[in-house]
Parts: C-alpha cells; structure tokens; sequence
C-alpha cells in the first residue's frame, strides 16, 4: 500500500494525518485475509482502516487514505453496514455521511459470529430440516438421512450453544475463555458430585469447596 498524504477534508470533525507504516502493514494484511474470510481486498482493508484508526471517517476520506475509488469505497461501506460492521453517523455542520465500527471488541466478535450464523448456518439446518421431512424412498436415502440427523443435531446443539454465548456479559465470556482446561475440571467435578449422596453434611464434601480447590489446581 503506498503512503498516502492525507489532507484535512472541509467539514471533518478532527484532523486526518498520514498513515504510518505500522497502520499500513495491518491494513494491507486485513485486505490479504478478506477472501478467505468470504469478503473481498477492499472491505477487508476498509473495515482495517476504520477499526485501527478509531475515528469517524466519511467516503472520500476513506478513499484518499486507501487510494481507491470512489465508487469501491461505497461498495465497500455497504458490505460492511450488510454485515453490521459500521454504523453510519453526522457530524455537527456536515452534510456528509460517516462511518465506524462499534468501539467494543465484543460487539464486534459477536455482530461477526451472529452474522456468519445467519448466512451460513441457518440455510443448512433449514435444507437438513426438510429433507429429513421427506419420506424415504429406500435404503439409501434411509442411511443418508440418518447422517444428516447426526449433522442437524450438532448443528442444532452448537446453535443452542452460540444463543448462551450471546446472552453472556463481555466480562462473563473473557473469564469462559479464559478457563481453557479448567472447564473440563468443572465438568468432571459436576459429574463426581452427581453421583455423591445428598445427604453429605460435612464442610469439606461441600460441591462448592470441592469446585474450589479442583479450579485452583
């Protein structure tokens, strides 16, 4: 990406300044990763823009940054406002429309796993909901259905899971990723305890000191 000396358009809000050689390498690779992610160069490297530079940027902005046209640009935006990665806004004096993607990181990860859900995972588990609707016609499409029936239940169960993920608090989601192993700890404790009398009295056979001491190993 080559360096781009960025003026200070009428109406904008505080000053632009050129993009550093750490700015552009981030948003060079974003543009290079854009189609594996299922979007092209150009959103990729918008989205990388607005996001690192953390500040309100109009499309003529953006296109001056990146050297791409105007028309691109605009495309661009609407990828990503499709996708609720920006959110469009004014500014004060400014008839011109700007955009940015939403300050908190979480907001971003969950827009971006809701979306992919809706675009991705939804289609499939309504193709797999009717075909198992459908009689079948011999033992083929009998042992085929029955593969599908496994794929629509763990498709159906990560959903489940992804709407739990979603209701969770940033805070709450940070702490479950951080657990890594100790998660199945927790597990093994709750399976232990299952099988342990009710009736247990004593302050040390407490589920609670137990879960303690198992999370702190």
């Amino acid at each position: 990406m080559p360096t781009t000396q960025v003026t200070n358009s009428p109406g904008a809000s505080t000053p632009l300044t050129p993009l550093t050689p750490l700015t552009q390498r981030v948003i060079s690779h974003f543009g290079e990763m854009g189609s594996r992610w299922g979007i092209n160069r150009t959103v990729g490297q918008i989205y990388a823009l607005l996001y690192v530079l953390g500040q309100p940027l109009n499309a003529d902005q953006i296109a001056d940054y990146l050297t791409f046209s105007r028309s691109n640009v605009s495309m661009g935006l609407k990828e990503l406002q499709s996708w609720r990665l920006v959110k469009l806004l004014h500014q004060p004096g400014d008839r011109r429309e700007y955009f940015e993607p939403p300050k908190d990181i979480w907001d971003i990860f969950k827009t971006l796993l809701e979306e992919r859900r809706r675009r991705e995972i939804e289609p499939t588990l309504s193709m797999l909901r009717d075909a198992l609707l459908e009689n079948p016609a011999n033992d083929i499409d009998k042992q085929a259905q029955q593969r599908m029936r496994e794929m629509y239940n763990l498709i159906e169960l990560s959903s489940s899971w992804f709407d739990d993920v979603q209701r969770l608090s940033p805070e709450t989601l940070a702490s479950l990723m951080k657990m890594g192993s100790k998660v199945k700890k927790l597990l093994d404790v709750r399976d232990k305890f299952r099988g342990t009398s009710s009736s247990s009295k004593t302050h040390g056979d407490h589920p609670d000191v137990q879960l303690t001491v198992q999370l702190k190993d």
